[in-house]
């Protein structure tokens, strides 16, 4: 008989595998082999919860500062049958004692987890105490470990997710056999330990101290989190809830708490009244940690960040403060969404992702001075979202995990900023207070526990008092972005038809969807780009009639998603088109100039648009620019056009001579801007990235020696190393003697990792194959920080013959990594040392690894898909350029 379980969803997948296990918990031949990997299935996960529950683990750990740790876990558990083997897991550990139920036993120990045999259980209350030690980790994960270059001292912090905790202690480590973490730990006396709540008693033993931790409330493992080392402390007990902000010594002075802790505050303020649930975790505390794989990660009650987007040598510009205002938002919603309650396994992370992107940048809109976060989110996040969803790559928002090793294969821009989207056009579809209401509905009802997609769904359907069936498959389980247009015809001078257009994304992907937008009618007046009409629209099917515009004068633009309630691609009409390349500094509106510069964009990308024509938009509008934030998106795509030229056309007179354009605009733009430190630093931070002809080279090098002053610009150590390694990028002479000079003057651990980005973007052969031979080795003895920077690195844009002596060799290395070397590395290695040249034999390179190496992992092939895709899609926008390539 054929399973049937392929028709379900995922959610309802492993409602179906838990019902099984649990009606045949008691009979051994029932029950799966675990596989004897890293790696937990779904199926097992949901084996083991249906026979184990109330979980609670007693925690020690020995700390020293060396590279190994000792720990003891007791767990503590509740099992309805004994009669098969049970599973621990535990990874890369030294055993020393098991004992089970008070019983010495000896382990059966693969190094990823402990088999528990039958005879040493019992149905009912179990005890299992493992005792071990570990080498700390590298990479991120577990219990990771650094020492400060600067001063020795050691730090430790951990990470979980999205399964990791067996990389530190012996647990059950899956996210719905949730547990409380009762903590005791051993460190040096001069060190700080965190954890989820605040410790109860701290032990002076001499040169050691002993810190315990009382029971947490209901976690899931990966929400738990020990934190430990020599960190300087900031308090702030100002608001209702005690916060405190943790990092390391020798950057401090690069940490300002104030920021931090008015922002945190008014976040708690926020979502305590969003909610309409209190913060549940009593004290929050939040550290800067260094080496970190992310950007931050919600750990009840003890949030960690990575140091490397939150310290600052110079005042912070306006946009830093809102990274970390946006940041600390979204953690913070994780708080509720995500910690007290908790997806029942890997499938469902995106909507506590997409939710936290949601929530957090509400929050920032709406608790900030960056009241115009929403526009922030549409210029970056979402048009990330936007290129995934076009990739052939592309999958529905929520997606089958197997296992733990695919639980990241789709923690994406679509996971992130196309479902924040779909909520936020969700909010709009049902109205801000149903919506609100069934969020706090849902949160109140599975306050520490587990629960599905339909659970969340079944609460905002109980609110709006609708079915939500259809919208859900629409959205959820169907990829690919629709398209929008206006169609609409003119009589004497006023519109006599009107509705909006929706296509498919493909024919491989047919899902036409329900949403509500907002249609901008605009006409030119008195040399502005004037609103006449603003019509919201539930669409839906082909075609969706607006009778209410029957009437109005003819417009010179209309835009189908305006004010960006949608999660559509905006296709403009050929009248509308012309009206915004032609005008774009005459909209007032930022958010809808910013929407028709990523008009522009598309056409562009879509091979529609010659990109010539599109420098010629840039170098006549951007030095105008003055929205701060629509100015940051036109400087990437400025730096995404300079990249294509070079890889395009690297020795073409066009391209030296709009590279020269581009600096002289940028220049400009910086001594404009000198009485506007956010403004100044934007433009100085591109000229930066555009300097390579000698002239703007030289003038770096003055301004590095102290010979040339930027007026209004300090020049900090950060700006010091990106010039640095600008010169270097293209060889500028003598500067190669530069990076062992400021390695010399700047011993922090930011600075040797500038120093190996220096290094390795040298155009230099020998170099190149030399760091190519480290990082190509997952084994190496370098830290993952440093390898994943000069993995970063090593081949940028305009150094395609060098590029191209390596290409083979990096892409045959590919199959073979991917089979040894894990998630984290491969995610690396496979974003930055693809090989793509822009060229058609280039792209026949990548379809031949694509048909040749079959049995990739998910991640690794969506990769070396995407990379060709893109490659061909340079090509294509290569081919619709009017410029002469030569």
């Amino acid at each position: 008989m054929e399973s049937c379980l392929h028709l379900l969803t995922p959610s309802l997948l492993a409602l179906a595998l838990s019902a099984a296990f649990l009606g045949n918990a008691s009979a051994a031949t029932a029950l799966p082999v675990r596989p004897d990997n890293a790696f937990l299935t779904q199926i097992d996960a949901a084996a083991r919860s249906a026979r184990v529950s109330n979980v609670d683990y007693v925690l020690a750990f020995a700390l020293t500062g060396g590279e190994t740790f000792s720990g003891t876990s007791t767990v503590g558990f509740d099992l309805t049958s004994a009669a098969s083997p049970l599973t621990l897991d535990l990874d890369g550990a030294t055993i020393t004692a098991l004992v089970v139920n008070g019983k010495p036993v000896t382990p059966e120990y693969n190094q990823w987890f402990i088999t528990l045999a039958p005879q040493d259980l019992k149905r009912g209350r179990n005890t299992v105490a493992v005792s071990y030690t570990r080498r700390h980790s590298t990479n991120g994960e577990g219990l990771h470990r650094m020492v400060d270059p600067v001063d020795g001292k050691v730090y430790t912090y951990s990470h979980f997710e999205p399964a990791a905790a067996h990389q530190m202690f012996a647990l059950f480590d899956q996210p719905d056999l949730k547990a409380t973490f009762a903590v005791t730990v051993t460190v040096p006396s001069d060190w700080q330990v965190v954890s989820t709540r605040r410790e109860s008693a701290i032990e002076d033993l001499g040169a050691t101290r002993r810190w315990r931790f009382p029971a947490t409330k209901k976690l899931s493992p990966y929400n738990f989190s020990m934190h430990a080392g020599p960190y300087k402390v900031w308090e702030d007990n100002s608001g209702a809830y005690p916060m405190r902000l943790f990092a390391r010594q020798s950057v401090a002075a690069q940490v300002t708490p104030a920021d931090w802790f008015k922002y945190t505050r008014s976040g708690l303020v926020f979502f305590d009244d969003y909610f309409g649930i209190p913060y549940q975790f009593e004290k929050y505390d939040q550290l800067l940690v260094p080496d970190f794989l992310y950007g931050a990660m919600e750990n009840a009650g003890a949030v960690t960040f990575a140091e490397r987007g939150f310290l600052h040598k110079a005042a912070m510009t306006a946009a830093e403060r809102e990274r970390l205002a946006a940041v600390i938002m979204h953690e913070m919603a994780h708080q509720w969404f995500g910690d007290l309650v908790t997806m029942k396994w890997w499938n469902g992370l995106w909507l506590n992702e997409s939710f936290a992107s949601f929530m957090g940048t509400l929050a920032t809109a709406e608790a900030t001075e960056f009241t115009n976060a929403w526009q922030n989110f549409y210029s970056s996040e979402k048009q990330n979202a936007y290129v995934a969803d076009q990739h052939l790559t592309t999958h529905p928002i929520e997606v089958p995990v197997p296992s733990t090793a695919n639980a990241f294969d789709n923690i994406d821009s679509i996971t992130y900023a196309k479902g924040a989207s779909t909520l936020k056009q969700l909010r709009h579809l049902l109205g801000e207070q149903t919506f609100r209401s069934g969020v706090h509905d849902y949160l109140s009802k599975y306050a520490y526990r587990n629960a599905r997609l339909e659970d969340f769904i079944g609460s905002l359907e109980q609110a709006a008092q609708r079915d939500l069936g259809q919208w859900t498959r629409q959205w959820l389980y169907q990829a690919g972005v629709n398209t929008i247009a206006a169609e609409y015809t003119c009589s004497n001078g006023k519109i006599d038809a009107f509705s909006l257009k929706q296509s498919a994304a493909s024919a491989a992907l047919p899902t036409l969807r329900e949403q509500r937008v907002q249609v901008g009618v605009f006409g030119l007046d008195g040399g502005k780009l004037a609103l006449r009409q603003n019509v919201a629209v539930t669409y839906q099917g082909a075609t969706t009639p607006v009778p209410v515009l029957v009437g109005l004068a003819c417009p010179d633009l209309v835009y189908p998603n305006y004010g960006d309630w949608g999660f559509v691609k905006a296709r403009l009409d050929s009248r509308s088109f012309a009206t915004a390349q032609a005008n774009l500094a005459r909209v007032d509106d930022p958010l809808l100039r910013a929407m028709l510069w990523q008009s522009l964009w598309d056409s562009v990308r879509d091979g529609v648009l010659p990109l010539d024509d599109f420098v010629r938009t840039v170098l006549a509008n951007a030095p105008q620019e003055k929205d701060y934030v629509l100015l940051g998106s036109i400087v990437r795509k400025i730096e995404t056009t300079r990249n294509y030229l070079d890889v395009m056309m690297p020795q073409s007179a066009y391209a030296r001579q709009t590279g020269t354009d581009l600096e002289r605009m940028s220049w400009d733009a910086v001594v404009a801007n000198k009485n506007n430190s956010d403004f100044l630093r934007r433009w100085f931070d591109l000229y930066v990235d555009l300097a390579t002809s000698t002239t703007a080279q030289a003038r770096l090098a003055d301004i590095l020696a102290g010979k040339l002053a930027v007026d209004g610009l300090p020049i900090n150590q950060d700006l010091r190393w990106s010039i640095i390694r600008q010169l270097n990028r293209h060889d500028y002479p003598g500067s190669a003697a530069l990076i062992e000079a400021e390695r010399g003057r700047d011993k922090s651990d930011a600075g040797q990792m500038a120093a190996i980005a220096a290094t390795t973007i040298r155009p230099d052969a020998a170099i190149k194959a030399e760091w190519l031979a480290k990082v190509a080795d997952p084994k190496t003895a370098l830290p993952f920080s440093r390898v994943r920077v000069a993995m970063g690195n090593l081949y940028p844009a305009g150094q395609s013959v060098l590029a191209e002596t390596t290409a083979a060799t990096r892409l045959a290395r590919l199959n073979d990594l991917d089979k040894t070397a894990g998630p984290v590395y491969m995610r690396s290695y496979a974003s930055n040392l693809i090989p793509a040249a822009c060229t058609p034999a280039s792209v026949q390179r990548l379809a031949d690894a694509v048909a040749g190496f079959k049995n990739l992992s998910v991640g690794t092939r969506r990769a070396l898909l995407v990379q060709q895709e893109e490659d061909a899609r340079c090509v294509v926008i290569k081919a619709a350029m009017t410029a002469p390539q030569s």
